[in-house]
């Protein structure tokens, strides 16, 4: 599905190319850099897990005020494990001199959801954090800057952060579904006994929440056998629907602690699919709609895309059944629900 030998022969290596080789350092940007995941993908992008081996980094550690000690802890660990690739370090509480020149940005930041917090709360307050980083992504940040929005509301963050960054392209922002589809893959791969590789064209609709519909009407194992032919419709609807929406909720109930180290890798997979294509395979994310499949135009919302010169390209014509369409109506309405909320803040 997602080519993983490829990617760990070409990416995942134990060694550096030789100094010769180097290209041009990069500027990749994280936000929420002292949080947990922020501190799983740092030294990831550092080792070259991100870009690649032949690819020097300068990476721009941006959080708030009050995190400053800890991202100056996190800053001193990545010199002290003497990266070769990692070519300068910029930690910052300051957006404006975070995003100068950024290349590829992972936008992990957010005001989490708190005790007796309602839904709309939690998309006003992080609504007014992705105004401002909107407008320093704007102002300050490479003009083919690919900005990826892993923190919550992610789709409607990325409506607000793109609808503020008036001069970049809409399609170079995208909102993380990655994750869903990867958990997605777990489930399916451990009840038919197979490898995620040889589960291909399974996909996420929709908002990054439990309304996401994860669809496996158009999935197939690579023997050609269709994987919705192999399972029992009950346990879809009643395991694995369940699973792959509540799981965030599932992990923090386990360990006390929400996704970290899962929801990184995605984030990391994510940005390297974009940067260097899926070879054709299918990926979900979160892309403003162009009016297909009955998704209100503009409406950041996950689609399947293949990723081809560093452009995601939704993939169009696909058949919707009853069930299907049921589904991608309900999660369309939550991000019409939370674009009326956050309305005020996309002018």
């Amino acid at each position: 599905m997602f080519a993983r030998s490829l990617v760990s022969k070409r990416f995942i290596q134990h060694f550096v190319a030789p100094r010769a080789q180097w290209k041009k350092p990069v500027r990749v940007a994280v936000t929420g850099a002292a949080g947990n995941i922020g501190y799983s993908v740092v030294y990831r992008i550092a080792n070259g897990e991100l870009l690649g081996p032949d690819q020097p980094v300068i990476l721009h550690m941006i959080d708030l005020p009050f995190a400053m000690n800890a991202l100056n802890g996190v800053e001193m660990e990545l010199f002290d494990c003497a990266f070769p690739l990692l070519h300068g370090v910029v930690s910052t509480d300051n957006q404006t001199v975070g995003f100068k020149d950024v290349d590829y940005a992972l936008l992990i930041g957010a005001k989490p959801r708190g005790p007796g917090m309602e839904r709309g709360d939690l998309l006003k307050d992080n609504g007014k954090i992705f105004i401002d980083t909107g407008k320093a992504i704007n102002d300050n940040a490479s003009r083919n800057i690919k900005a990826l929005v892993v923190g919550n509301p992610a789709n409607t963050n990325c409506l607000i952060l793109s609808n503020h960054a008036k001069d970049i392209p809409k399609e170079n922002f995208h909102a993380m579904t990655r994750l869903d589809q990867d958990r997605g893959l777990g489930q399916l791969g451990q009840k038919l006994g197979v490898h995620v590789d040889d589960i291909h064209r399974f996909c996420v609709w929709g908002n990054h929440s439990p309304t996401m519909y994860p669809d496996i009407s158009h999935a197939k194992l690579t023997d050609g056998r269709n994987v919705a032919d192999l399972v029992r419709q009950d346990w879809i609807t009643k395991s694995f629907y369940p699973t792959v929406q509540q799981r965030g909720k599932a992990i923090i109930d386990a360990r006390g602690a929400s996704s970290a180290a899962s929801a990184g890798n995605a984030a990391i997979a994510h940005m390297r699919d974009w940067v260097y294509g899926s070879q054709g395979n299918w990926l979900s994310a979160g892309i403003h709609s162009n009016g297909s499949y009955g998704i209100e135009e503009g409406l950041v919302y996950s689609f399947p895309v293949t990723i081809e010169g560093g452009k995601a390209t939704m993939v169009e014509g696909l058949p919707v059944n009853a069930h299907g369409r049921e589904m991608m109506d309900k999660t369309k309405a939550e991000l019409l629900g939370e674009r009326d909320a956050v309305s005020h803040l996309l002018c």
